[in-house]
């Protein structure tokens, strides 16, 4: 019931079609007629279409979520729910449906570092424009002092406290960046995939992961991914057994 309740929310997106343009929004408009009708598999390939097509936005992301957990693929539809995540991260229904997807799936999450957890109440690319603009500001305030007469030690204020601003955003966008959500993120689409200590299927196995599961991707060797696991592990994995969040 939980479920059902939780991907009944998928009925709130099939309007969103008229926000597309025209070609896609049709397709868009069949996906969901699809997906509305059981047709999980067509509706799955249309919405891989769309995105192919570079209609990749939080709703498209969100109902392939949706059908790929019709489908029991828990690990695709992870992979989606979060990449609708990376576009709108305070997408509730996303949200929700992660959860029950992680649950059934019985994923494994990464644990987020203590600075993620600080500066996780704004985005990477919010703490980028904080910093470009305090950056202006400071920027600014360091000419009026040098030019100005009557507002000197205001400006000079106001322009360590831009500057400030601006190293505190950097090294928040930094940490987050190369966090748990960061650039490297990727998800577990295969099953039961084995974690190793070398490149090479007979090497001495470090974690299995079910679909799903989260790592974060450190380099890559030809067809191997070494990466960081859950539990604060690190081991390599086959490159075509997990895709990235971000594109």
């Amino acid at each position: 019931m939980k479920i059902r309740i939780v991907l009944s929310c998928a009925v709130l997106w099939l309007v969103s079609g008229p926000f597309l343009m025209a070609q896609p929004a049709a397709q868009f408009a069949k996906a969901n007629q699809e997906y509305a009708a059981g047709n999980f598999k067509s509706a799955i390939a249309d919405y891989e279409e769309l995105v192919r097509s570079g209609q990749d936005t939080p709703n498209v992301f969100y109902n392939l979520g949706n059908a790929y957990f019709r489908q029991n693929s828990f690990g695709h539809a992870i992979l989606n729910y979060e990449r609708a995540l990376a576009l709108e991260p305070h997408h509730p229904e996303a949200q929700a449906n992660l959860r029950v997807a992680r649950d059934e799936g019985r994923a494994l999450e990464l644990i987020s570092s203590r600075w993620e957890r600080l500066f996780g109440f704004a985005t990477e690319n919010q703490y980028v424009v904080a910093a470009t603009v305090a950056f202006w500001i400071g920027l600014s305030s360091i000419a009026v002092f040098i030019f100005g007469r009557r507002r000197a030690r205001s400006a000079i204020a106001l322009s360590i406290l831009s500057l400030s601003i601006v190293a505190i955003a950097v090294l928040a966008s930094y940490q987050l960046g190369h966090g748990k959500n960061g650039r490297g993120l990727a998800i577990v689409t295969g099953q039961n995939v084995e974690a190793r200590l070398a490149t090479a299927d007979n090497a001495n196995r470090v974690l299995t992961l079910p679909a799903g599961s989260e790592i974060q991707i450190v380099s890559q060797r030809g067809d191997w991914i070494y990466a960081a696991l859950p539990s604060n592990l690190h081991g390599w994995m086959p490159a075509n057994s997990t895709e990235k969040v971000r594109f």
